[in-house]
């Protein structure tokens, strides 16, 4: 290809490479945003499916969505009611102990004899006396770390907070607004192409809506079943236990793993004997076998038709790029990208 006008070509292409950089600097500036505004739109089309079930009960959409959001709302101001009061009397226990141990002053004294007691061998005053002059010297800088950790802390939980806040106020709206967002996207598409496109999109809106109610099904399962049980064998906090466990259920593939595991590990150090532990452990190793092969089979059924090695590889790809989100959204992502290949680009392949 000759080339006439090297200057031209060359600010062409040099434009071209700028704007690019603009617009990946620009993304990473705003991917704390565009999180947002991810997160609020998957649990928008979460929401979208219990809005369709109350507007058919001839109810309009505006009384729809507020009570779906009222009735969100309850469900996390109930748990937070439910698991504050716990911590701020555990707390409150902690500070109690601690009080009466400075109060008590042999703390030290008591350390010394248990670890004597362990390691006969050990010059304990002489450990002490180092650990003691160790503190005086850096007392400085431990002091500045614990000062910056504690501004670090709360500046983190406002973020949160603040973040929290942001996705609520958008999740209404998205919640509000998804039949107008809809109808303003489809008609982007040429009314040529318009039926087939808003017949895939729909499917693809239902399939995430329906695997976001799938999760949360299955999380209110385990955490119900949890509380119920962990009370009967006498589990320690079996309130704030279920709560994890409703939680951590909603983390597809090793939520519930990860759930069990640290359930079983407070009950083997707070109960009053390992057998409750022994018991939990039992318990969550059948109800992991259930879960697998009955009940998520079950609900999961409408929401998302993935082979299980797909599954697999889009939460692993997912949680790398953005987390815990990204472990969440990946295969809802995965089924509509599944939906595409086998009503678009398979048939297409066989009309050549």
């Amino acid at each position: 290809m000759k080339v006439h006008n090297p200057f031209r070509v060359a600010f062409v292409a040099t434009l071209g490479v700028g704007l690019g950089l603009l617009l990946i600097t620009s993304i990473q500036t705003l991917s704390t945003i565009l999180l947002y505004v991810g997160t609020a739109l998957f649990l928008s089309l979460g929401l979208d499916p219990i809005v369709a079930w109350l507007e058919r009960r001839k109810l309009p959409r505006w009384a729809a969505v507020l009570i779906t959001i009222l009735a969100v709302l309850a469900a996390f101001v109930g748990i937070i009611l439910m698991v504050l009061p716990i911590i701020f009397q555990q707390v409150g226990q902690l500070i109690a102990a601690i009080t009466e141990v400075v109060r008590g002053g042999t703390f030290v004294e008591d350390m010394k004899s248990w670890l004597q007691g362990i390691f006969p061998n050990l010059k304990v005053d002489e450990v002490f006396t180092a650990v003691e002059q160790w503190i005086q010297d850096n007392l400085a800088n431990i002091g500045g770390s614990i000062g910056q950790g504690v501004i670090t802390v709360g500046v983190s939980i406002l973020a949160g907070l603040t973040g929290a806040f942001i996705v609520l106020i958008l999740t209404i709206y998205f919640t509000a607004s998804t039949p107008t967002l809809k109808k303003s996207v489809y008609q982007l598409v040429p009314a040529s192409k318009r039926p087939r496109f808003i017949d895939l999109a729909e499917q693809i809106t239902d399939s995430v809506g329906f695997y976001v109610i799938g999760q949360l099904s299955l999380g209110v399962i385990n955490g119900v079943l949890s509380a119920i049980f962990l009370t009967i064998i006498g589990a320690p906090f079996p309130a704030v236990l279920a709560v994890i466990a409703f939680f951590f259920s909603i983390i597809p593939l090793v939520g519930t793993l990860t759930g069990s595991t640290i359930i079983v590990l407070f009950c083997l150090g707070l109960a009053p004997t390992p057998t409750t532990a022994i018991i939990a452990a039992i318990y969550y190793l059948i109800y992991m076998q259930i879960e697998a092969y009955v009940i998520s089979p079950r609900i999961m059924n409408r929401a998302v038709s993935v082979p299980g090695a797909v599954v697999v590889i889009a939460a692993l790809a997912g949680g790398a790029l953005l987390g815990l989100l990204g472990a969440l959204v990946a295969i809802p992502v995965a089924a509509s990208i599944l939906i595409i290949y086998r009503q678009v680009v398979i048939p297409r392949q066989n009309e050549r």
